[in-house]
């Protein structure tokens, strides 16, 4: 053979191994199905996205940033007691925003109890004042709903609201609030819909009970509060009221904040006990009902389900888990049709967490536009439980760890013993309440594979640890650190204890 043959071949070899890359990714986002089905290829839009909370606003702005032509429909269908809001999803107007600054509001009232032993003095008569603090919070909300829809402008990004449904593979009906249906195509669809509280399904439940999208927009001080459920938002929710000074109560059926390391969420748990916030354990409510002489605020938090059964996904072929609503993905968020992908709260077994969606939405639109080949982490996420004595955590619980690699191969190693915080020292309270320990695989080097943090700024200590796990953080590295002192978060020299 010759030099000219040779060179023929090799060039034969590489345009068919480009032809069948292309090929592949064809198939792969979808548009080679419409080839062969001689589908229509011109649509209004390169890209949908159904749902303007932070993934999916995080996801239309990568893509338009990338050059492509996008639009985001959002629509908040009100509550049972009217409650509505603007633009930027749970996160921003009924989540861990408004949810973290009550958190804060309830913490400078434990402080200004801890001040005078620092020295100030001031009148006895202080209070607050409910009426302040939510138009306060929520007049900063309405400034962030304004500035998602001035982004969205300046990235030539059409926002649309109203209420998105699928009539077709590639086409969607969307209805505004005076009812006016408009349609709309696209080359490719993400579903960023998110999820809103679960009621109870009993008698009197929507007519007289509240959930936390009403509780931070509520025109009247709760008061006496019942808080139904042991979830995360619960657990916040009924801290934060206890903090203002209100009579709280919490009616749990079975375990606290299930899904998290137990040994740390019954310590969170003792310490609203010892606060002042009641547990009644092992109860489920069958039935609610109004007696005008008495008051009693009832709060739901048992639950959220994702928003996903309402938007015509039966005209489009993808799956749902039918328990939950929950969309399951592959590792690139698609969906089993190839131009669908779904991002946040709706995804099944990934986290439901702000960070995790802007992250997954950013990443998806650079895969599909960008020619990126990255994808989402969900290993070793980081968060954090705004309890009054904060939990931050990272990676698995002690079950989970347990479950994975068996009890013989984890070693638990904690701090030298329960911490006292210098800034509680000086007012004399809340001493061996605070806790940390790290699980650690013996299997792999004693490598972190979970890190628990019960106490004040447990986000921005746990931030730090969870930085430390991406990069495979081991035992000895972390017993090696040098702490900043006098800070909670120096706790590194870890002893280790026997697992029962």
């Amino acid at each position: 053979m010759d030099e000219s043959q040779c060179w023929a071949g090799t060039c034969f070899f590489f345009y068919s191994s480009c032809i069948h890359s292309c090929l592949f990714q064809a198939h792969k986002d979808g548009s080679l199905q419409q080839l062969l089905s001689g589908e229509n290829e011109s649509y209004d839009y390169d890209l949908i996205v159904i749902g303007g909370g932070s993934g999916g606003l995080a996801c239309s702005k990568e893509a338009a940033n990338l050059g492509k032509k996008v639009m985001v429909l959002d629509y908040v269908v009100p509550t049972p007691k009217g409650t509505s809001w603007g633009l930027g999803g749970t996160c921003v107007n009924v989540g861990c925003i408004p949810k973290k600054l009550m958190h804060q509001t309830a913490m400078l009232g434990t402080a200004m109890q801890d001040a005078r032993k620092f020295g100030w003095e001031f009148d006895e008569t202080v209070k607050h004042n409910w009426d302040t603090m939510k138009t306060a919070v929520n007049n900063y909300i309405g400034s962030l709903n304004w500035g998602y829809r001035v982004a969205l402008r300046d990235k030539n990004v059409n926002y649309v609201n109203a209420y998105a449904e699928f009539i077709e593979p590639h086409k969607i009906k969307a209805t505004n609030k005076r009812g006016k249906e408009t349609f709309y195509t696209a080359a490719k669809f993400v579903l960023a819909t998110g999820e809103r509280p679960r009621y109870l399904g009993i008698p009197g439940d929507k007519e007289y009970c509240i959930t936390s999208d009403d509780l931070f927009s509520l025109s009247y001080c709760p008061g006496k509060t019942l808080v139904i459920g042991a979830s995360y938002v619960a657990l916040e929710c009924g801290g934060f009221l206890a903090g203002l000074g209100l009579d709280v109560t919490i009616m749990v059926r079975s375990i606290l904040l299930r899904g998290f390391d137990q040994d740390m969420a019954n310590r969170a748990g003792e310490y609203m006990e010892e606060h002042g916030v009641k547990f009644i354990r092992k109860y489920v409510p069958v039935k609610v009902v109004c007696f005008f002489s008495f008051t009693l605020q009832v709060l739901i938090a048992v639950g959220r389900d994702a928003c996903t059964d309402k938007i015509g996904l039966d005209k489009t072929g993808v799956k749902v888990n039918p328990k939950n609503g929950k969309i399951p993905v592959n590792d690139e968020e698609q969906t089993n049709i190839p131009h669908i992908y779904a991002i946040g709260d709706i995804l099944e077994g990934k986290w439901e967490l702000t960070p995790v969606a802007i992250q997954a939405g950013k990443l998806l639109a650079r895969r599909l536009y960008g020619g990126s080949t990255v994808k989402c982490d969900y290993i070793n996420v980081p968060t954090t439980v705004f309890t009054p004595m904060e939990y931050g955590s990272c990676g698995l619980s002690e079950e989970r760890a347990i479950e994975l690699y068996g009890q013989d191969n984890i070693e638990v190693s904690h701090a030298p013993s329960l911490f006292w915080p210098l800034e509680y020292t000086v007012p004399g309270r809340d001493n061996n309440r605070c806790y940390a320990k790290i699980l650690c695989n013996k299997l792999d080097n004693d490598r972190v594979i979970g890190f628990h943090y019960l106490g004040p700024n447990a986000g921005e200590v746990t931030q730090g640890f969870g930085a430390a796990m991406k990069c495979g953080a081991t035992k000895e590295q972390l017993d090696g650190t040098i702490g900043i002192h006098p800070t909670c978060a120096e706790v590194t020299e870890w002893k280790t204890c026997v697992l029962a």
